[in-house]
């Protein structure tokens, strides 16, 4: 149930640049790599407490040893306000104590566990301490600084974890990476401190290294410093002559060879070098020399005299200061995001390679131009210009984000939709010297959700309004239309013999004929007004601000359009028709159902009539009240069948004169309503007639009177 890897650089890149940045992550990242000098631990806490807030971790720490020491010296945490768990207990401990741990342990090493109590490669101990201290999953990564001294980063859950995932593990290496190159800085800084104080101490004493090359007389001097600075006792290299190519490295022999020559001869004051010179135990020390020639009334050369000040520790500092430059620009190279950082005027510093493909600005184009040039916000619908973010997060001091995805013109004109955060930079005095801009593109996510949307309230078929957004919209009519705020009507249209044409020349002309209808249909109504398919070959119609003669003769216009449509496929020739119902919404309106109901009947009672006609719904429409009656008949005949509640009776015939062999009876069938009443054939059988339901009541007859033969003989 653990799991533990290394990472190389390159790796670090790769699942980096897949995340979007979280600007509270970059700034945990550039506040440790930024560690002051002054108190370090306070800003370390400061930023792990903002890692445990952006992870909603229960505690994070970070634990520290001396170079070549087990014995944990430093242990710094950060909790929840009700968190059990406390890191802090690893104080004073020593990793030999946590096997586990130690053995395992080496700079950006991931270790993961998942659940103590269950972890069979744990010590008894450590698993015993673990759970003492509120502790059943972590996930740690370890560093080593430059000067050896290591350590690791841990977050901690008091909860068994299924698993920790891929992004949570890629900023754990990430902060551990921050971390490592902040200490490593505050060592390299410390060493640099010893060396300014060194020179200074030198300077003062007059003892750098000199030499004294006496060319007339062949030999050189050399100062008790600069002969303990190269490793030599003070008798070593007494009366001998230079020799110069086993002291300079041979790589920088050739050019301190062409700069020499260049004083000789005249071309400069002062020889000046950096270079590598021999130490006596064979390695390499940098040195800054300088050095003046003197020349005799002939103007040969006389005499040489230099020194020489070793500033290797400088160089390693600077490389130093190189490699952390490096990390944060392969960082920053490395993220999906754009990434701008500026001055605390909205003076621009920095774009990565992403922000400088996003903006069209190159970095050396963009320095030091305010922001609002780079970076051109408008408003996604009404494109009005946008007050910069990075402006307004620096003015509020805090984070900005965005809330809609914003329009950014780029330098060639181009438009692209981005979602952004700024968050401003502070000192480790909390004053603000900057701030971050981090944005993404989203205009392939923006451009999906906008045919989402569309494909979600449209047919896919004849691309009008389907009957999901219909619905909605009728919904909304209903309410404006119980405020009183304005008038509509619903007009419900159903094809006629809209079957022949698929029967006849199959699915594919019957999708086509529906397309165009609808394209017809459309250009028949006003803009305002909305046109459904509600399916099949049923359409809908809501009318807006629109009085039922108005409707009326809306319904008529589009009756006449499909009728003089003539529809030709292949060979065949089809006219049309349709069937059309007109509700006015009113307040007097139930509800949706109701008003669909409504408008429905209407359809079916225009079809009754003739068909290819118009039939406006009114309360008390005798015709209609019939059709609703029977509609509502037809629910409770099924519900009759379905629950067992028709019955029938036999009646024995006769005969009035000659008698007759055998039985003979009339059956008679009979239906029982809820409460148990009868209910007599006359009352329902027309309403299952209309609606089909005779088939059914057919079957169950001829069954059970089979039924009861059967058990009569």
């Amino acid at each position: 149930m653990s799991q533990d890897s290394t990472i190389s650089t390159a790796e670090l890149r790769r699942p980096v640049a897949q995340m979007a940045v979280d600007p509270l992550f970059a700034k945990v990242a550039i506040d440790l790599q930024n560690l002051p000098p002054a108190k370090p631990d306070e800003s370390i806490r400061s930023g792990l407490q903002d890692f445990r807030d952006a992870t909603d971790a229960d505690a994070v720490c970070v634990v520290m040893t001396a170079e070549g020491q087990p014995k944990i010296q430093t242990v710094i945490t950060a909790r929840a306000n009700d968190a059990l768990c406390d890191p802090k207990a690893f104080s004073g401990m020593s990793l030999n104590e946590l096997p586990w741990i130690r053995q395992r342990l080496s700079h950006l090493r991931l270790l993961e566990l998942l659940d103590c109590q269950h972890q069979d490669d744990l010590s008894d101990f450590e698993k015993q301490f673990l759970i003492s201290i509120n502790v059943r999953a972590m996930i740690l990564v370890g560093f080593v600084t430059d000067e050896g001294n290591m350590g690791f980063v841990g977050l901690f859950s008091q909860q068994p974890k299924s698993e920790w995932g891929a992004d949570l593990s890629i900023l754990m290496k990430l902060v551990g990476t921050c971390l490592a190159t902040g200490l490593s800085r505050l060592e390299a800084e410390r060493s640099l401190g010893n060396v300014r104080e060194q020179m200074e101490l030198a300077t003062f004493g007059a003892n750098d290294g000199m030499w004294d090359w006496d060319v007339k007389a062949k030999t050189i001097f050399y100062s008790p410093r600069w002969k303990h600075m190269l490793g030599y006792d003070d008798d070593d290299l007494e009366g001998t002559e230079p020799s110069w190519r086993d002291l300079i490295h041979p790589d920088d022999l050739p050019r301190v060879q062409g700069i020499f020559r260049q004083h000789l001869d005249g071309q400069s004051d002062l020889f000046e070098s950096t270079h590598r010179v021999r130490h006596q135990r064979g390695d390499w020390r940098w040195v800054l020399s300088r050095a003046k020639a003197l020349f005799d009334d002939k103007s040969s050369l006389k005499r040489v005299v230099g020194v020489e000040l070793d500033i290797t520790e400088r160089k390693l500092y600077e490389e130093a200061l190189f490699r952390e430059k490096e990390s944060a620009q392969i960082t920053l190279s490395s993220i999906g995001d754009g990434v701008i950082t500026t001055t605390d005027e909205c003076l621009v510093e920095y774009l990565n390679p992403v922000a400088e493909e996003l903006t069209g600005w190159k970095l050396d184009d963009a320095a030091g131009r305010p922001i609002d040039e780079i970076f051109r916000g408008f408003h996604e619908e009404t494109c009005e210009p946008l007050e910069n973010p990075l402006s307004v997060s620096i003015r509020r001091q805090r984070p900005v984000k965005s809330v809609r995805p914003t329009l950014l013109i780029r330098r060639d004109g181009n438009e692209i939709y981005i979602e952004h955060t700024a968050s401003p930079i502070r000192d480790g005095k909390g004053s603000t010297t900057g701030g971050v801009l981090v944005f993404h593109d989203v205009s392939e996510a923006r451009e999906l959700n906008r045919r989402l949307s569309y494909h979600a309230s449209h047919d896919m078929l004849t691309g009008l309004v389907n009957r999901r957004e219909f619905e909605h919209r009728l919904e909304r009519a209903l309410k404006s239309a119980r405020a009183q705020e304005s008038s509509y009507a619903l007009c419900y249209l159903d094809l006629d013999q809209f079957k022949i044409i698929n029967d006849t020349c199959g699915h594919a002309a019957g999708d086509t004929l529906l397309s165009q209808l609808g394209d017809r249909l459309k250009s028949k109504i006003r803009w305002r007004d909305t046109l459904a398919r509600m399916g099949g070959d049923e359409f809908g119609v809501l009318l807006e601000s629109c009085t039922l003669d108005e409707a009326l003769q809306s319904a008529e216009t589009l009756r006449q359009a499909i009728q003089d449509y003539k529809f030709v496929w292949d060979e065949h020739t089809f006219r049309l028709a349709c069937s059309i119902g007109v509700v006015p919404i009113t307040a007097e309106n139930d509800d949706l159902a109701s008003l669909l109901s409504a408008a429905d009947s209407a359809c079916q009672a225009a079809k009754e009539a003739g068909r290819n006609r118009v039939h406006s719904y009114e309360r008390n429409d005798i015709d209609l009240l019939r059709r609703r009656r029977e509609i509502q008949w037809a629910a409770r005949i099924n519900s009759a069948l379905e629950e067992g509640r028709f019955e029938l009776f036999r009646q024995v015939i006769r005969p009035l004169q000659m008698p007759d062999h055998g039985a003979h009876y009339e059956l008679l069938l009979r239906m029982r309503d809820e409460n148990g009443a009868l209910i007599s054939p006359g009352i329902f059988i027309s309403a299952a007639e209309r609606y089909g339901i005779i088939p059914n009541i057919d079957r169950w007859v001829v069954e059970n009177a089979f039924r009861w033969l059967i058990s009569a003989a």
